[in-house]
């Protein structure tokens, strides 16, 4: 009887976050043994549950320290890097993060002589006046010129039971009376389920996926921003109206925002430049199969997956009735 190769070893920066915990349970279902590369080790515990008994493990590695990058590559045998911030925090600033971090991740890589999964953005463009998008852009051609045949990844918005998207807007809606459009609602979306990205993740560390190519994700559908915010409201079974905030009061109301100690702004100025162009994928994409659907991965539907995560937002939950909002005469 043979005895079975050692699982491989992937070490993932970032892996703490949304994205992150699906990619770990989709190597860990395949058997890898995980490393999760983050600041606060201590705060990754709830990870361990997704795999067996020590198959995950969580290390400190700090983007802006190139030691502990190299620490936490050392003796991998695949790397990947999720991360990426949607505002700037103190020291944590885009250029610093996306564009200084993608480079010392590709570098301990290339140093280790692994392969490299790196998570990009659609609308990524190192000319773009969006911060995240230019930095996004920035990080790409570093990692292109440093590992040639990295895999680059650019979701469109990511949803999922932890995402940052539909959540933050079904939490407003609790309270507030109306949901505010920027710019008229008007900028096309093409949520995809942060399930289908980690699996492409994964393939790509199984050798199903060749590197050296740039894929971009989005669901089946292209919506909106006003029509994903109807979706979540018929979801959560209450009625909202719209207020449309032109682009100009829109980018005052980011720079202000910008002054207040906020833990979590609700707008930025950089996220409504990046509002200004649609997040979709390119028919260039299309065109050479560089999409779920050329992977062979059938993309799934929002209707598939928002009930199961946010019915907590209805009324009364997942005992509201399907027809609560009319009896109640919600507006």
């Amino acid at each position: 009887m043979t005895t079975p190769p050692h699982p491989k070893l992937i070490t993932v920066f970032g892996g703490a976050g949304f994205v992150g915990r699906h990619v770990i349970r989709a190597l860990a279902q395949r058997g890898y043994r995980v490393r999760v590369a983050c600041r606060k080790p201590h705060l990754a515990s709830f990870l361990q549950p997704l795999g067996a008994v020590g198959q995950i493990m969580a290390v400190q590695a700090n983007l802006r320290y190139r030691e502990s990058v190299d620490r936490a590559v050392k003796g991998s045998d695949h790397v990947i890097n999720l991360v990426g911030i949607l505002y700037e925090t103190g020291r944590n600033g885009f250029d610093s993060v996306q564009d200084f971090g993608a480079r010392a991740v590709a570098e301990a890589a290339r140093a280790e002589g692994v392969p490299l999964t790196h998570m990009s953005a659609i609308g990524a463009d190192p000319h773009a006046d969006s911060d995240y998008a230019r930095t996004k852009g920035l990080a790409e051609a570093s990692v292109r010129e440093i590992v040639p045949d990295a895999l680059i990844i650019r979701p469109s918005i990511i949803f999922g039971p932890e995402d940052g998207f539909f959540n933050k807007f079904a939490e407003m809606s609790r309270i507030a009376p109306a949901l505010p459009l920027i710019g008229g609602g008007k900028t096309r979306l093409q949520p995809v389920y942060v399930g289908d990205v980690a699996e492409v993740f994964a393939r790509h560390v199984d050798g199903a996926i060749k590197g050296g190519q740039v894929l971009e994700l989005g669901g089946p559908q292209v919506l909106t921003f006003r029509e994903c915010m109807e979706e979540m409201l018929k979801v959560i079974q209450r009625k909202r109206a719209f207020v449309s905030i032109p682009w100009s009061i829109a980018s005052l109301m980011g720079r202000t925002f910008a002054h207040v100690p906020l833990i979590a702004p609700p707008i930025t100025g950089d996220q409504v430049k990046q509002l200004r162009r649609d997040n979709v994928v390119s028919k260039d994409a299309i065109q050479d199969g560089r999409t779920l659907e050329g992977l062979g991965i059938q993309p799934t539907l929002l209707d598939a997956i928002l009930p199961s995560y946010l019915m907590r937002f209805r009324v009364q939950g997942q005992f509201t009735k399907p027809d609560a909002v009319a009896d109640r005469g919600e507006h």
